[in-house]
């Protein structure tokens, strides 16, 4: 059997090319000026962002503003209508496919949920990308997945299918295969969505602390304010497609912008209406009765 060592110097090698090598001077993500639409309907209007190495960044917003559409925009789902998305030095407009496939092996992705594989174990589904991306041996990627699982806790789940996990078990085996590959940028969609109060606290100390350990860039979209803001670097707020508000968890409790305050605060009433707009329900029952 190999040495811990020695399993992490091949890892180290094979990896050199995907790892976290770009300047800490320089931003992993930026956006400048991005518009986005879908058809006619706009969803961005001039969004500048900035993410450096060793950040966690939060994105936060009511539903519908715009922030899940960031993430598929920096992730390279989706094409900037306008403006620029770099990632990694490198403005994803002007790459490949090939190009931006081989960006992707150096971001690591949370889904809503987890999105396991449900017919493979734990131990397969962090494998995965693994066994995909590289052509390490069969026994240095087993070692490689079980550190992954137990820097998570999960180590002792690796035989387990996701059946037979709790919410915030899977949740955890998810985040492990994100960072399987020990990406430059890992992106987070809303992670903590559904789990109980432990869960939670659990699964935000692991993303702050494999974000510090890899010396990585996060960004993560949520709506646990409360809880992003014990754990993040730095805020963006979205609203109605623009940047309203950014800061550090700080500036962002002490803020006095209404749309912020209602948001932190979880205050009914303020700039965010509760009703989608639409006509007067007067004219409706006009329309109906003529």
């Amino acid at each position: 059997m190999r040495s811990f060592a020695r399993i992490a110097a091949s890892f180290a090698l094979r990896f050199f090319k995907y790892v976290n090598t770009a300047s800490s001077k320089e931003p992993v993500v930026q956006l400048e000026q991005v518009r986005f639409a879908y058809g006619e309907r706009e969803i961005l209007r001039g969004v500048d962002l900035t993410v450096h190495r060793g950040q966690l960044v939060a994105i936060m917003g009511g539903s519908g503003s715009g922030k899940t559409t960031l993430l598929r925009l920096i992730g390279g789902q989706l094409r900037a209508n306008a403006g620029r998305v770099t990632v990694a030095g490198q403005d994803l407009s002007r790459l490949s496919t090939s190009a931006l496939y081989a960006l992707r092996r150096r971001m690591g992705m949370l889904f809503q949920f987890g999105a396991l594989f449900t017919d493979m174990s734990v131990l397969d589904n962090v494998a995965f990308p693994l066994r995909e991306h590289t052509d390490l041996p069969a026994e240095i990627v087993r070692d490689l997945v079980l550190m992954k699982l137990h820097a998570v806790g999960l180590r002792g789940a690796a035989g387990l299918m996701p059946s037979e996990l709790s919410g915030g078990m899977a949740r955890r085996v998810a985040l492990a295969r994100a960072v399987a590959l020990d990406p430059l940028l890992v992106l987070y969609d809303e992670p903590f969505a559904g789990l109980d109060p432990i869960s939670l606290g659990v699964t935000g100390q692991l993303i702050r602390r494999l974000n510090d350990a890899l010396g990585a860039a996060s960004i993560m979209v949520t709506h646990d304010v409360q809880v992003s803001l014990g754990l993040v670097d730095y805020v963006y707020f979205v609203s109605d497609g623009v940047i309203v508000a950014r800061g550090t968890p700080d500036e962002i409790r002490a803020s006095a912008d209404p749309f912020v305050h209602q948001f932190v605060h979880a205050e009914p009433d303020g700039p965010v209406p509760f009703h989608y707009p639409a006509p007067p329900l007067a004219s409706l029952i006009e329309g109906a009765t003529a």
